[in-house]
């Protein structure tokens, strides 16, 4: 649902509908208090935890002189606080883009309760797959993992990151942490509750166990992946919602969608199975973020086939669900069309037989009369 029209009667403060109508703004207040931290010399020093990605390490590049050193981050407990912060700000582009887009949309077609709070659902999914899918492609080409896919496995563990991907697995976080308190702030309905704290709750595991385990480079691979394929499903739903004859969308999305369930068994298989077995380093060793032994790669090749088989479980009960809907809606149509021609059938005789009647030997004489 989106963000509710606020009353001619302002609610009590710090009640559940004024929170609700203005968690945004105070949201926007806890952010800028961390903002304003920075000015002082005092607190910059805490503030900084939440704003700035830790854990920075600066490499020469190539054995060269110092001025062109490349820096490089690790993970550790101080990035809780910077997912907290960017949650924060999830929360505030959140409201941003159900104010000022969906809000808009929803009142020139007055869609029905249903079919608002998908569509808001949607929307919003749509716009961050989009810019996660664009921003973790660039970050491959600039990587050049997908040039060299050997470099998946190659080199493990993977502790040093660059910037980008570092806080790309911040932001990707600090949003699928903000879909939590959303739950709230949207006023979603109890029977949905259940439903997207599952699909929360597996990409918070999958994403987190990716940058814990240091499978960055295989998880950020996925994420593009996975992420591609749900914007089509959510633009498709976007597009039928407007349009429900432009079905087309959901054809595409499920060929993409089964393709990518076969690509993602594969090159987690590929890495994990085959390229970790056979590499170097083996062991348990915390101190340097190795976690390459045989009951660690079975947990996470058996986290990702059982997400994988019960993606494919809800795929094929949607498509059961499309199947019967569309059905029942053919059946309906015909039993319309063939009712409306016994009507036409029926008032065709009953003109006849009123024509008759008016052109018999009776009618005539009292015509004639």
């Amino acid at each position: 649902m989106g963000i509710r029209k606020k009353n001619n009667k302002n609610p009590p403060v710090l009640s559940h509908e004024f929170v609700i109508q203005n968690h945004a703004d105070i949201v926007s207040c806890v952010a800028m208090v961390f903002l304003l931290g920075l000015m002082f010399e005092i607190t910059s020093k805490v503030a900084v935890l939440f704003i700035t990605v830790q854990y920075n390490v600066t490499i020469p590049a190539n054995g060269g002189p110092e001025e062109t050193a490349v820096n490089y981050f690790h993970y550790g407990l101080k990035d809780v606080a910077t997912v907290f912060f960017y949650m924060l700000v999830a929360i505030i582009m959140h409201a941003i883009i159900q104010e000022y887009v969906l809000d808009k949309i929803n009142r020139k077609m007055h869609f029905s309760k249903t079919k608002h709070s998908k569509f808001n659902e949607s929307g919003q999914l749509s716009a961050f797959y989009l810019f996660s899918c664009l921003w973790g492609a660039s970050i491959l080409v600039s990587e050049n993992l997908l040039s060299n896919p050997v470099s998946l496995w190659d080199g493990y563990p993977h502790t040093l990151m660059a910037f980008q991907l570092k806080f790309y697995y911040i932001c990707q976080l600090g949003y699928w942490l903000h879909a939590i308190p959303e739950l709230y702030f949207q006023k979603t309905k109890k029977e949905d509750i259940a439903r997207q704290l599952v699909y929360i709750s597996l990409y918070l595991v999958h994403i987190t166990g990716a940058y814990v385990l240091n499978l960055n480079r295989l998880g950020l691979v996925l994420l593009v992946l996975h992420y591609f394929v749900e914007f089509l499903f959510h633009v498709s739903r976007l597009i039928y919602f407007s349009n429900e004859d432009r079905q087309t969308g959901f054809t595409v999305w499920a060929v993409l969608f089964v393709l990518g369930r076969l690509l993602t068994l594969s090159l987690s298989v590929l890495t994990v199975g085959f390229g970790l077995a056979g590499a170097e380093k083996q062991g348990l060793n915390l101190a340097e973020g190795n976690f390459n032994i045989l009951v660690v790669r079975l947990t996470v090749l058996a986290a990702i086939c059982t997400s994988q088989a019960f993606m494919m479980w809800k795929f094929i009960n949607f498509q059961l669900r499309r199947w019967r809907e569309h059905a029942q809606t053919q059946t309906l149509k015909k039993k319309s069309s063939s009712s409306k021609s016994k009507s036409k059938k029926a008032n065709g005789v009953n003109g006849s037989v009123g024509a008759s009647g008016a052109d018999s030997p009776r009618a005539r004489k009292e015509k004639s009369s």
